[in-house]
């Protein structure tokens, strides 16, 4: 009887310390709908986001906007502007569904951070610990173009975990890689560079991509990379559940962010918008994507892939959500996902002078306003941390200020489009006390 007992509370406290979320003593109420004067902005200024986005539209810039500003846990500025498909059948509401491709990179990150909260691993780990196919990493030295044969040298050292959520390990990106020759290596090989129909998971992709050259040497540069596609499938591992799970287990679900998947339930399909691009007329058309992938990969296919750097689909609120937990030190709503100290952590930089004249560092998760950023006048103060994602979204958020903007829109192709800037100056110009 002693002996049973013992072995269910071991499993008690097994599955009790098992949740990367926590209750906490620090309680800030979800995210609600304010007023701009009770934040402390100005209405009058915020109603200049309207006349931006209506002379976007005027002028063919963008087919659909979402933006939302929330300031001191509110939600103050929540509008729509056109429509979400080509055939201009469909206004788009406040709650559509948006790819926010890049966007999936910080969740991915705090994933990582989660588990490393836990104690799982440290930082500076070699990832061939972990997945051990990226032991003995590789440079590339040269190239021939002719049939795309490449050699190597060896990597003078290994591959971190800080190195892949940074961006500096030197893996590529394929198809949307910078060169030329990365692009031709990567297709070659199969590499499933962003999102996918067809049935392959993560860890088939990574543990191919593993054996590929890197750009440089780890940790010399900084180059925008499938580094969170790696760290996607090593909270697999750390964690023994499938990606999407965690990320539903351990961050949607506890910041209720229900419109947030990889592949959309049946009944939110409807809600998807649609990717638009020009054709020759300069008309607006559904962008259906390329052959290395297909746009409806959020509703179609196999839906066995998890991209950790560009796989997920959400809402402007619910990543309001995501950011506003960041602004409150790692907590939300009573659950805390993050440590204020480990936030702290994440939003120092990370990368030295890698991105020296650069307007932002690179943290853990986020781009990060620095005094460069700050005098250019349109990033914020420092600290403001941000990215954004392939199909034209962008967020940012301002622990200063506390203050969160959200801009969504689904286009491809350079169209002109300068709402993204636009609507950050906009924004902070409506801080009004």
């Amino acid at each position: 009887m002693k002996s049973s007992l013992f072995t269910a509370l071991l499993l008690f406290l097994s599955v009790t310390f098992s949740f990367a979320q926590t209750t906490s003593i620090q309680v800030t109420p979800p995210l609600t709908e304010g007023t701009p004067r009770s934040t402390g902005m100005s209405a009058e200024r915020l109603a200049r986001i309207d006349s931006m986005a209506i002379e976007a539209l005027r002028d063919d810039k963008v087919p659909g906007i979402v933006a939302l500003v929330a300031r001191d846990g509110k939600i103050i500025y929540h509008k729509t502007f056109g429509f979400a498909d080509a055939e201009r059948t469909r206004p788009l509401r406040k709650d559509d569904i948006f790819r926010i491709a890049s966007q999936s990179k910080a969740i991915t990150s705090t994933a990582v951070m989660m588990l490393w909260e836990q104690g799982k691993f440290q930082l500076d780990d070699p990832i061939s610990e972990y997945i051990p196919e990226f032991a003995d990493a590789q440079v590339l030295d040269t190239f021939n173009e002719e049939d795309s044969t490449y050699t190597t040298i060896p990597a003078n050292k290994p591959i971190t975990i800080r190195h892949l959520i940074t961006h500096t390990s030197g893996i590529g990106y394929g198809i949307i890689d910078g060169d030329p020759r990365m692009r031709k290596i990567y297709q070659k090989a199969g590499i499933v560079d962003l999102f996918t129909l067809e049935n392959i998971t993560i860890e088939e992709n990574i543990k191919k991509l593993a054996a590929l050259p890197l750009h440089h040497h780890p940790g010399e540069k900084f180059t925008y990379s499938e580094g969170l596609d790696v760290l996607g499938y090593f909270v697999e591992v750390i964690s023994g559940q499938p990606f999407d799970d965690y990320l539903r287990e351990h961050i949607f679900n506890p910041l209720q962010m229900d419109d947030t998947w990889f592949y959309l339930p049946e009944q939110k399909e409807g809600r998807l918008v649609q990717v638009q691009q020009k054709n020759e007329d300069g008309e607006w058309i559904p962008y259906t994507g390329t052959e290395y992938y297909d746009a409806s990969y959020p509703i179609k296919g196999a839906k066995t892939f998890f991209s950790g750097g560009a796989g997920l689909s959400s809402t402007a609120e619910d990543y309001a959500k995501f950011l506003q937990m960041y602004l409150n030190g790692g907590e939300y709503g009573g659950v805390r996902l993050l440590s204020r100290t480990t936030v702290n952590l994440i939003m120092a930089n990370q990368v030295g002078d890698l991105l020296e004249g650069e307007p932002t560092d690179y943290g853990l998760a986020f781009g990060l306003t620095n005094m460069d950023g700050f005098r250019n006048g349109e990033y914020g103060s420092p600290g403001t941390f941000d990215w954004g994602g392939y199909f034209n979204t962008q967020y940012w958020a301002e622990p200063d200020e506390q203050l969160i903007g959200i801009i969504m829109k689904q286009t491809r192709g350079d169209t002109g489009d300068e709402t993204g800037w636009k609507f950050r100056v906009l924004a902070r110009q409506a801080v009004d006390d």
